[in-house]
């Protein structure tokens, strides 16, 4: 016991002396760097690409996106809007607009979003 309450007072000791921050160093430095180092190429599913004319209207005449910020801009207008059934969370309800994207279904499980997206993001020949 006697141990552990001066290995505690010890690092006290070095939080007090910095100024009140405890520093803590990385055991592996070259894993910091390297995720620092990262270039800002994009790819997968991050990767902008061309959408369709239906979706680009959706999406306020944006030509291309990431599949990532196309379902957080649809999760955006679901909220926005409130089309979540309140009674199961999981059930969107769609206006028009969505009507629009999805083939003219009124109700689709959330899950189901990134699916139905898929056919509107144009492949690279």
């Amino acid at each position: 016991m006697l141990r552990v309450l001066r290995g505690s007072r010890v690092l006290m000791a070095a939080a007090v002396r910095g100024g009140g921050k405890a520093s803590v160093q990385s055991p592996n430095p070259t894993v910091v760097g390297a995720a620092s180092s990262r270039t800002a190429s994009t790819s997968g599913i991050l990767k902008p690409v061309p959408v369709s004319p239906a979706m680009s209207k959706f999406l306020g005449g944006i030509p291309e996106i990431s599949r990532t910020q196309a379902i957080k801009k649809v999760w955006e207008h679901i909220k926005l809007n409130q089309l979540q059934n309140p009674a199961n969370k999981k059930e969107i309800c769609y206006d028009e607009k969505l009507k629009a994207i999805f083939g003219g279904r009124d109700k689709v499980g959330f899950l189901e979003i990134a699916k139905l997206l898929s056919p509107h993001f144009v492949k690279a020949k």
